[in-house]
């Protein structure tokens, strides 16, 4: 495996720094919306720290260009030690993402109106891809929300639903779906147009604004605010797809390495029947299936990031990262919370948090049975071809 270069263990060195000394202490503070999650008053104040920190959008650099997956793993497991980690470095999702698209395959007009206020950390953004009502999903090709082209401009209409950052987001990426099949369309946000109806209560509480359902009500979008041509959007969705994925399994991964070190600290320090925790088999046991479960974790994302950084989609690779890391770390955070026992339950640590945020990690970007579906599929397709 190739070792994280001079320049990501620099840059991770310096955000790892910061998460512990700046943003753990926030961890604390009372500023959360009525859903739990961090206001934007937190989340951007916090960000005013990572600026003069240096520390602010850190896999991107000073030209625009973006560290290689492999760097960004490194630097990303080092925003996730807190859950506010990435809000403050302005790694998380689904900015991270939504950067990482524009930055690729955005013209220069798209990056300046769009992407410069999200890499300099003033504006959020959400991605306008799920729908209820047997809408697009686990699915994409489902896709009820439709645009029409009128003059120089698009007409969009239909419902998204769990659309992450949504509330308080100043940059919308839409999907929806014409005669020429899905396309991408760049918006401003807030817009009359587009009307939040519900934010529901979920069980993380880690994204600002919630996973908010959405109606768009014949939104008129410029025709130069199309990523692309028509019928492009699935080609974009998976430039961005494999990526996204990886980085869930990267910040949640130094997450989970923080709710080690807490169960840890609390196994050494803890007696019951006449000796420390970590004395006690079962409780050594999980602790050291653990380390186990973060090395391997660790190593597929490393993995999964040098084949990206070779240029390939790493579409099916990124499905087993995110299938093998997802389950493992979600086992490591239930051994946390069960080694620290009615502790592990309480707000009194972050450990409840990192198990509630990683039980939703197994959902998002596909679940795992989505994706070992997937690779069934391509199993009986390998198989066939290898048949003649």
């Amino acid at each position: 495996m190739t070792s994280p270069s001079p320049r990501a263990l620099e840059i991770g060195a310096r955000v790892e720094t910061f998460v512990r000394e700046v943003v753990i202490p926030y961890e604390k503070d009372p500023r959360r919306d009525h859903h739990g999650a961090p206001t934007d008053e937190l989340v951007y104040e916090m960000r005013d720290k990572a600026r003069g920190a240096g520390v602010l959008t850190p896999h991107v650099l000073g030209d625009g260009d973006h560290l290689s997956q492999l760097e960004t793993a490194y630097v990303l497991q080092k925003t996730g030690l807190s859950p506010l980690g990435p809000l403050a470095c302005n790694t998380m999702a689904p900015d991270e993402g939504n950067m990482y698209l524009l930055g690729k395959v955005g013209s220069p007009e798209h990056k300046e109106r769009f992407l410069k206020p999200l890499v300099e950390g003033r504006a959020r953004s959400a991605f306008f891809m799920t729908e209820p009502d047997g809408g697009a999903g686990s699915d994409p090709s489902m896709m009820k929300t439709t645009c029409r082209p009128d003059g120089n401009h698009w007409v969009i209409n239909g419902r998204k639903t769990f659309i992450t950052g949504a509330q308080g987001a100043a940059v919308g990426i839409i999907m929806a779906k014409g005669e020429e099949g899905a396309s991408m369309f760049l918006v401003d946000l807030p817009d009359p147009a587009i009307k939040i109806e519900h934010v529901p209560n979920t069980i993380d509480t880690s994204m600002p604004g919630g996973h908010a359902t959405i109606l768009i009500d014949n939104l008129r979008v410029s025709a130069d605010q199309m990523l692309g041509k028509p019928g492009e959007g699935f080609r974009y969705a998976q430039i961005r797809l494999s990526p996204a994925r990886l980085s869930h399994c990267m910040r949640w991964h130094g997450c989970c390495e923080r709710a080690h070190e807490i169960a840890t600290d609390y196994a050494n320090r803890r007696e019951a029947f006449g000796q420390k925790l970590i004395d006690h088999e079962g409780v050594g046991f999980m602790l050291a299936e653990n380390l186990i479960d973060l090395k391997q974790s660790e190593l597929m994302i490393a993995w999964c990031a040098g084949v990206l950084d070779s240029g390939a989609l790493g579409t099916v690779e990124s499905s087993m990262a995110k299938v093998a890391v997802s389950e493992a770390l979600m086992r490591i955070a239930d051994r946390c919370v069960q080694v620290m026992g009615a502790t592990g339950v309480s707000d009194a640590t972050i450990v409840e948090q990192v198990y509630r945020e990683v039980r939703a990690f197994r959902i998002y970007d596909g679940p795992t049975e989505v994706h070992k579906w997937s690779l069934a599929k391509k199993i009986r397709r390998d198989w066939r071809e290898a048949q003649g």
